[in-house]
């Protein structure tokens, strides 16, 4: 294993000591948060029971359906965007305030747009996963050797090709640092919409879980969404440091 991974191990097996020994000491109450020993416990019956299965796959497909939008939509607009120098420049401006709209804020509206249905959830998680995407792509495009360029023009090589089989190839690594900050936001905005609002998912029951001092269900429910974050950054991570291997980037 490499040192940084070790490392990285090391920190989060010595916060976990911390504070499985500050609630062993009564540092921290009960009521409060459990031991991490008997939330990993809590966490394998909740599994193990099944009960709320129905609820993580509603939440995680909706996050992978945010996803899949916000970074599909946010690499074909970020790609047409760097064509047009005038209108990316208009709207630099909004992208570098965009994070500080609430975006929540709007998640009445969308109710009465969409219903109550997992719409307004999804594009919460879609609104906020988007915006990171399309910038983090035109800061790859704007890294592209101008050779790169002349050779798919020498080529005669159309708009959409040249994308397909020259610049977005190139930014791999950035298309991979989006994928990783669009499913960051898409968790945030899916799992947040639904503790604010919804009556079923992941969040809702983390939620109604708070409100009732549940904790055997709220603790093992938040480490399933860190579990499953930690799963998928790791992959894209891997991913992209196999591409930046083979450009001899380490």
């Amino acid at each position: 294993m490499r040192r940084a991974t070790l490392y990285q191990i090391g920190v989060v097996v010595g916060l976990v000591l911390v504070l499985e020994a500050l609630c062993l000491a009564g540092a921290i109450d009960k009521i409060t948060m459990p031991p991490p020993h008997r939330i990993a416990v809590d966490f394998v019956k909740l599994m193990m029971a099944g009960r709320l299965f129905p609820e993580i796959a509603k939440s995680f497909g909706n996050v992978m359906l945010a996803f899949v939008l916000a970074y599909v939509i946010g690499i074909a607009t970020g790609t047409v965007l760097h064509g047009f120098k005038t209108l990316r420049e208009t709207l630099d401006p909004l992208f570098a305030t965009y994070y500080a709209i609430p975006i929540f804020a709007f998640y009445p509206l969308f109710i009465l747009i969409f219903g109550l249905g997992d719409g307004p959830q999804v594009l919460i998680g879609f609104l906020l996963g988007v915006v990171a995407v399309i910038v983090t792509i035109l800061n790859g495009l704007d890294r592209v050797p101008r050779v790169l360029r002349k050779t798919a023009l020498i080529s005669r090589l159309g708009p959409f090709a040249t994308a397909m089989h020259v610049t977005l190839p190139f930014c791999a690594p950035y298309l991979l640092t989006a994928a990783k900050l669009a499913l960051a936001y898409s968790l945030i905005g899916v799992i947040g919409s639904e503790f604010i609002m919804a009556r079923t998912g992941m969040g809702y029951e983390i939620g109604f879980a708070y409100t009732n001092f549940d904790n055997a269900t709220m603790y093992p429910l938040i480490l399933l969404v860190l579990l499953f974050s930690i799963a998928m950054n790791g992959i894209l991570t891997r991913w992209e440091k196999v591409l930046l291997a083979r450009r001899g980037i380490q």
